[in-house]
């Protein structure tokens, strides 16, 4: 059993095992509560509780109307309890006096430490609530005990409080003894309160517990022969008094139906009667004994209501209600001598319901004086709240006729040291013969006890606005509730609020309206020494109300009035900053947004004043907020715009930069009251912007949080109020919004329905699509006959969607009546009527059911009353028993679908046949296990012998799609007109890549949009060709003007050397398309199965050789090209416009290169100049190393061919390769040479196995001389010998450079390739302005990065004040960083398994101290990260490479070239950042510890034994560090 060491750590245990739902309260949810470790530690680890298996614990703001949050759990039956400091319990006493009639337990640690105001206390002692008080160690959990206890069995809400530092020197106790606990709570009986649906939030609901009391019909109670009291049934609070139920017993004797009051003969002998009755502070008391007696005879100690301590015959006691260690020790420890000597002390264990007859019980008949000392600090009345309690019992009580005198004290502050000299203070006033009441015993304030409080901070998260404000108004702006502010006397969470802020700022409006004044007073005298500054206040005083010109004046007038150095002047001077216009701001949290922090924000709208409010909502979206009607915030907004005075905005800074700064900006500029309600959505205030960012998107996609202005006088300019700025959900919010108008009348008549109307909406729109779905399934299989067999399937690679599809087609074609759908389409009410069932699911993630079935999964889970007996089933589970290497992993192997045929089985289901296993290592991967299922499955069936079965299709492949697509024109002109969906059909989508684009789905937002009745969020990339990465500014311009107009906002620079975007809709790809042509650029070729964009070295230092390869990359770019005019027609033409049509409706067209099914694959080829391998030139196709002549310019090229990245996890088969030489060619025939060899490849690539069809196989199939000789009979002439060269590395040279001619040129290091604008860095800003005055050129380089190239020197100053300005001339950062790259992943890329560009940062960061600890802050160390193993960010070429597995999982490969030019190997698989970081930091310090002079990182983890090179692309998967085992778990 475990040791206990502090009061709090007591109390959440007990909190938590007593609980459905803890509700822990916290200074910030970063921040630490003395009750919130604990409870984290208790639900990390999954602890069972007592009153149900898994506790929730839930962190809340202390300033987020923490309380709020308990009412939805209590209504629907749950037990709740809260922890949390005594601070908050003044602002929820609306709260608390209908908390009262629940069963609900509030932990309260008095607050401020050390030195605690129990006036917290007694503010609410009027509550309601049953208050009982622990001081001890051992008390406290017994005493929480006590308190969950009598909640079940009264049914009444009980604040149980104490001063944690009163027991800090306790001696350990045991941990609680859960079957003790168990017995104590009367488990069976904690569901006995009624679950209550209404609505209200308000205290009058007539809604009281209540007790049944049981006797003998007309003859009273039953009674305890031993004690003589009532005795209850249990559980005692049967049920909850509705109306007049609870108001008196008259109601249970008229719903009798007697008419006869009278007893009869035959109800008065044996037939008991019951009586419901309202709970009274007997009853209570009755409970609370009962309790403490099973405690008694437990464990031995012993609780009374109120408990004396002393001797019996003593004269004198003090009452303590406050801190009583302070005293207790003096008092055992006291002289004879001492004057308080042989007295007692009296507490209050129950202090409410107070029971004067128990008090007066406990206090011996000796005592004549009793001291009542009471630690409250906030005094309300001249007389203590516990003092008059006593008086009034001990003064009335009819047994006390010679009551003893009693003489109240104010309890301040005591040192241990002087408690001694406190008491005899305490004792001199008691016995003297006129004390004074109510005198002040110690210090009233404590010494500084700061460094024990949490202390108010900005959470990180929120600097991003904060920054925001700052870049846009800088020295005018004025934050008036600004933390850490000089405010004399005022605290710091006082002058956090609304209030305070907006009377400071009205203070201050009316001091420089003041100061306006004394300038104009100023203006019209002859007190300067010169007329100068007379004119210029002039100038400023008729400005001083507009903003841009007093500014522009300001810094003028300051001049003047310094140069006259009149006293006038001097005086003007002293208040300088009042000459500029402020823009002034409160800044406040969606605390502000509850009823209970709402009145300073109105009585800023109300004024009408000229002040910006900036309030932030953390609240993240989800399921539960939407839920939770009670739980909701004001709209801020929404109360905003309807006073019809004030600007409005509302913005998230994760979603649109752009219009953040705007809504700012007009803020600023608006004449009245501004709300800028601003998102930042976060469950931690050191949340990773990933997640901000992730939770962002869901609110916003989802009509959450839409992004809007209002400008209510905008009307009056001929411009429309609104603005809605979110356009990715435009038509869906509108929607929205006519479906609340016509709701609105049906909520006005039913308020209490308005939450469920709204809220479920999502819901009933997601079951009413699966009903009707089902429905339609059942009416077309109504004219079949046969069994019926529904079969559902879970898949996120479409294998397993394929096989049910085809298992569907093929119970057709034997009679069945067969059903497909995806699980989670299926309506799960319908599961246990159904006949013959086959479940088909894939395996996803950490051996978890795909994406469209964990619903499906998670409601058979977790319903153990569904029947399923009625059912037969079959399962069939498609996974890979190699990928999971490790032993312990194996059971990853196929588990969803062990799952689910385990799971059905329990529930009662029938099995057709044993679960069939698919597996990828079988040699027809998972058709070999599948083919050995299905004849079991029809034999079940009893269908297995029928004749006649119709021939089944060959499925469609991508060379059916190429072939019938009239050369790439399929029906991508027809999809883009159809206006029903976001997609297109899906062999478009194949042809697409073509054209240069890929459809794909916003996957942050998958979870939440299928939730709420949505299709995916279907977004486009769109991917430009440029030829060697160059790009004029123009251009540049034009690429950020498509990202802002039709994109997400952002460009990202890919590892090809060009342009992307993401975030596209279908509605804006034209456009985007006419744009980038517009541009003098062109999106053909960019993707698909055909040679790609040329990539070329940056070559900042050779301009002019840089010359030559980029016009060889144009001219080889150029030479295969495709030549259909498909790309025009549906791009390009205006609509208007007509194409020639010949023969039928066939457009004449022809591919001289590539015939009517293109390549097998992609092709891709590159050009690196040594000594640089920036290109990576060993991992393409063709890989062109250029040799340069005796002049210095471009002679020819070695050859390479055959190099490649993608490959598949698991499968040998697959693997990354490095090209082979062929030889040298000259320049002048190379773009000869690149065609031969891709003819070669187009008509000896496999084209029925894609994972087999790139390059690298067909030469390995072949051979390298068997290859060579093929494309040598095709050139007409042999390779030459290959020239030598050297490499020496492949990453980028950061900062500036001169070229031959003088030249400069910087290269910015642009972080993964993503240009956007951030509150700490306006990257994409910055380039933008630099490109309108640039007269050079951008060259985007292989590793993600961008030179700016070919500046003049007369430029340059300019240039680099600008770079400055934008933060851009910041290349200071670690060799890691400086040399790391990663794919885009999350949340576009289709095929990722794990986040990539937005996670590598955030692991190097967490890298760079080890890094510098070692003295390689500054090494080169190339670090490589993909989401999947495609391979974009060329990863298996790094020093140390991290490939997405699965989310948050990773394979690791070491030993990589550092000039590119060696592959890596695995290391380990499938692991997560802590096994990163305890793999990386040790070898980082080894590696600093044990390198040879010059020795690269991926050559030190080979020579050190920990990885072999791998010698060859067919060698990948050999001697890895971490070998697979075949034994399946």
């Amino acid at each position: 059993m475990s040791t206990i060491l502090s009061a709090a750590d007591a109390v959440a245990r007990v909190a938590y095992l007593s609980s459905d739902l803890v509700l822990s309260v916290q200074p910030a949810l970063g921040v630490d509560s003395i009750f919130s470790k604990q409870l984290r530690a208790l639900a990390a680890r999954k602890s069972p509780g007592l009153v149900t298996k898994e506790p929730e614990v839930q962190a809340l703001k202390h300033n987020a109307d923490p309380l709020l949050s308990a009412f939805q759990p209590l209504r629907s039956g749950q037990f709740v309890s809260v922890t949390t400091y005594s601070s908050i319990l003044l602002t929820s006493i609306p709260h608390l006096y209908k908390l009262a009639q629940y069963p609900i337990v509030l932990h309260v640690a008095l607050h401020p430490p050390h030195h605690p105001d129990y006036s917290e206390i007694t503010a609410i002692r009027q509550s309601g609530f049953v208050f009982l008080q622990s001081e001890t160690l051992q008390e406290a959990q017994d005493i929480a005990l006590s308190a969950h206890a009598l909640a079940i069995r009264s049914g009444k809400g009980i604040i149980h409080f104490f001063d944690p530092a009163n027991s800090v020197d306790d001696d350990p106790i045991q941990g609680e003894d859960k079957e003790f606990v168990r017995g104590i709570l009367n488990a069976p009986a904690a569901r006995s309160h009624a679950s209550q649906e209404d609505g209200s939030i308000y205290v009058d609901e007539r809604n009281h517990p209540t007790v049944t009391e049981t006797g003998i019909n007309g003859l009273g109670h039953e009674q305890d022969p031993n004690t003589g009291k009532r005795s209850y049934p249990s559980p005692v609070p049967s049920q909850r008094a509705t109306g007049d139920e609870s108001s008196n017993s008259s109601s249970a004797r008229e719903d009798s139906g007697s008419s006869d009051s009278r007893p009869s003969l035959s109800s008065a002998t044996s037939v008991n009667s019951t009586t419901t009755r309202a709970i009274t502070s007997e009853d209570i008391y009755d409970f609370v004994v009962g309790i403490w007696n099973d405690i008694a005879a437990a464990t031995g100690r012993k609780y009374q209501a109120f408990e004396y301590s002393g001797p019996t015959d003593a004269e004198c006691a003090l009452f303590v209600f406050g801190s009583t260690g302070v005293f207790v020790d003096e008092i055992l420890e006291a002289n004879p001598s001492d004057e308080f000597a042989k007295c007692g002390i009296v507490t209050a264990r129950l202090y409410r319901p107070w029971l004067s007859a128990r008090l007066a019980e406990v206090i011996p008949p000796s005592i004549k004086k009793i001291a009542v000392l009471e630690q409250v600090r906030r005094k309300t009345t001249k007389w203590g709240p516990v003092l008059l309690d006593i008086l009034t019992s001990l003064r009335t009580a009819p047994s006390q006729r010679d009551a003893p005198a009693i003489v109240g004290h104010q309890l301040g502050y005591i040192e241990p040291a002087t408690a001694r000299q406190a008491l005899r203070g305490i004792f001199q006033n008691l016995k003297s013969p006129s004390p004074i009441q109510n005198l002040e015993v110690g210090n009233q304030v404590p010494p500084d006890t700061s460094k024990d409080q949490y202390r108010l901070e900005q959470p990180k998260v929120e600097n991003a606005y904060m920054k925001i404000l700052d870049q846009v108004f800088g020295q005018r702006l004025y934050l008036a509730n600004q933390l850490d502010a000089a405010n004399a006397g005022i605290s710091s969470s006082l002058a956090a609020n609304p209030e305070f802020g907006f009377g400071s700022l009205l203070a201050r409006i009316e001091h420089r309206k003041r100061f306006v004044s004394e300038v104009q007073d100023a203006a019209k005298t002859r007190n300067f020494v010169t007329d100068v500054p007379q004119s210029w206040l002039s100038k400023w005083a008729l400005n001083a109300e507009d903003p841009s010109k007093a500014n522009n004046l300001a810094p003028e007038v300051i001049a003047r009035l310094s140069a006259d150095g009149s006293p006038l002047s001097s005086q003007l001077l002293s208040t300088r900053g009042l000459f500029y216009h402020e823009s002034q701001w409160l800044i406040g949290s969606d605390a502000w947004a509850y009823d209970l922090g709402n009145s300073g924000v109105h009585h800023v709208l109300a004024s009408g004043a000229n002040i910006n409010m900036l309030i932030i909502d953390s609240q993240p979206y989800s399921e539960r907020a939407a839920a939770d009607a009670t739980r909701r915030k004001k709209d801020i907004g929404l109360y905003a715009m309807n006073f019809g005075n004030a600007y409005v905005a509302s913005v998230a800074v994760y979603s649109s930069y752009t219009q953040v700064l705007e809504a700012m900006i007009e803020a600023d500029r608006f004449q009245g009251p501004s709300v800028v309600v601003a998102y930042l959505p976060y469950n931690q205030e050191d949340d990773s912007p990933l997640t901000v960012l992730q939770e962002t998107k869901k609110a916003v996609d989802l009509g959450y949080w839409p992004l809007y202005r209002w400008n209510p006088f905008n009307e009056d300019k001929g411009q429309p109020n609104f603005s809605l700025d979110s356009e990715r959900i435009k038509h869906e919010l509108e929607d929205f919004l006519k479906r609340d108008n016509l709701l609105t009348q049906l909520m006005n008549r039913h308020p209490d329905l308005s939450a469920n109307l709204s809220g479920s909406f999502g819901t009933e729109v997601r079951a009413l699509q699966k009903r009707k779905a089902k429905n339609a399934y059942e009416k077309m299989l109504e004219s079949l006959y046969g069994a019926p067999l529904t079969i559902l399937f879970a898949s996120d690679n479409g294998n397993a969607e394929s096989l049910a599809q085809r298992l569907g087609r093929r119970g057709k074609a034997r009679g069945l009546k067969t059903m497909v759908m995806a699980m989670d389409d299926y309506p799960m009410e319908d599961l246990a009527t159904e006949e013959n069932v086959v479940l088909i699911t894939s395996t996803a993630g950490q051996g978890e059911i795909p994406q469209n079935g964990r619903g499906f999964w998670e409601a058979i889970k977790s319903n153990a009353e569904i029947d399923l007996s009625q059912i037969k089933f079959a399962v069939f589970a498609l996974g890979d028993s190699h990928y999971w290497p490790r032993k312990e992993d194996k059971i990853y192997y196929n588990k969803p679908g062990k799952d689910l045929d385990s799971r059905v089985a329990f529930l009662g289901g029938k099995r057709l046949t044993e679960i069939g296993l698919g597996d990828d290592q079988d040699p027809d991967n998972y058709h070999t296990g599948y083919n050995e299922w299905e004849p079991n499955l029809w034999q079940a069936l009893g269908v297995d012998k029928v004749e006649g079965l119709p021939e089944e299709p060959a499925p469609i492949t991508n060379e059916d799609i190429k072939i019938q697509s009239n050369f790439l024109r399929g029906t991508i002109a027809e999809g883009l007109q159809d206006t029903t969906t976001g997609a297109i059909a899906a062999s478009d989508q194949q042809l697409t890549k073509f054209h240069g684009t890929y459809q794909q789905d916003d996957r942050d937002l998958r979870d939440e949009r299928k939730a709420q009745g949505l299709e995916p969020a279907y977004i486009f990339m769109i991917r430009c060709r440029l030829n060697g990465g160059v790009a004029t500014p123009s251009q540049w311009l034009q690429m950020d003007s498509i990202s802002s107009s039709y994109g997400n906002g952002t460009m990202k620079m890919t590892t090809r050397q060009t342009f992307q975007f993401h975030g596209v809709v279908k509605t804006k790809l034209k456009s985007a398309m006419r744009g980038i042509n517009k541009a003098l650029m062109t999106t053909i070729a960019a993707c698909g199965d055909v040679n790609r964009n040329i990539m070329c070295s940056v070559l900042p230092t050779q301009s002019a050789f840089h010359r030559d390869v980029h016009q060889i990359s144009a001219k080889i770019s150029d030479h295969l090209l495709p030549s259909t005019t498909a790309y025009h027609e549906i791009w390009l033409k205006d609509e208007n416009e007509k194409q020639t049509q010949v023969a039928g409706n066939a457009v004449v067209d022809q591919e001289p290169l590539y015939g009517p099914t293109y390549l097998p694959r992609k092709f891709k080829i590159t050009i690196a100049v040594p000594p640089h391998n920036d290109t990576d030139v060993y991992a393409h196709d063709i890989g062109l190393i250029a040799i340069k002549g005796a002049n210095n310019r471009l002679q020819g090229f070695n050859v390479l061919v055959g190099g490649g990245m993608g490959a598949t996890h698991n499968n040998k088969k697959t693997y990354p390769r490095t090209g082979s030489m062929m030889g040298y060619a000259s320049a002048d025939r190379i773009h000869i040479v690149c065609e031969k060899i891709m003819l070669v490849q187009r008509d000896n690539g496999d084209r029925k196995d894609r994972k087999h069809a790139r390059l690298k196989y067909t030469i390995d199939d072949m051979g390298v001389d068997v290859f060579r000789g093929k494309v040598e009979e095709l050139l007409g002439y042999n390779f030459e010998e290959p020239r030598p060269f050297q490499f020496k590395s492949n990453i980028d040279t950061f900062g500036w450079q001169k070229d031959e001619n003088g030249m400069n040129h910087f290269t910015f290091f642009i972080e993964n390739g993503r240009v956007e604008d951030t509150a700490e860095f306006p990257m994409k800003t910055g380039l933008r302005e630099i490109a309108k005055v640039h007269k050079g050129e951008f060259r985007l380089t292989p590793n993600q990065h961008l030179c700016l190239s070919s500046v003049h020197d007369d430029d340059l100053d300019d240039i680099k004040g600008m770079m400055k300005k934008y933060k851009l001339d910041n290349v200071q950062f670690s060799g890691l960083r400086l040399s790391s790259s990663a794919c885009v992943a999350f949340p576009t890329c289709g095929l990722a398994m794990a986040e990539s560009e937005r996670y590598l940062p955030e692991l190097i960061t967490k890298l760079e101290d080890c890094l510098e600890e070692n003295g390689l802050k500054h090494d080169s160390i190339v670090m490589r990260m993909t989401g999947c193993p495609n391979g974009c960010a060329r990863p298996w070429l790094a020093e140390v490479a991290f490939v997405g597995k699965a989310y948050q999982a990773y394979n690791m490969y070491l030993g990589g070239g550092y000039h590119g030019q060696r592959l890596n190997k695995l290391y380990r698989s499938s692991i997560g950042e802590e096994e990163i970081l305890g793999i990386m930091k040790p070898l980082i310090k080894r590696y600093a510890l044990e390198r040879k002079e010059g020795e690269h990182f991926g050559d030190f983890t080979i020579r050190c034994g920990m990885i072999k090179p791998t010698t060859e692309g067919k060698t990948f998967h050999d001697d890895v560090a971490e070998n697979e085992s075949d034994e399946e778990a």
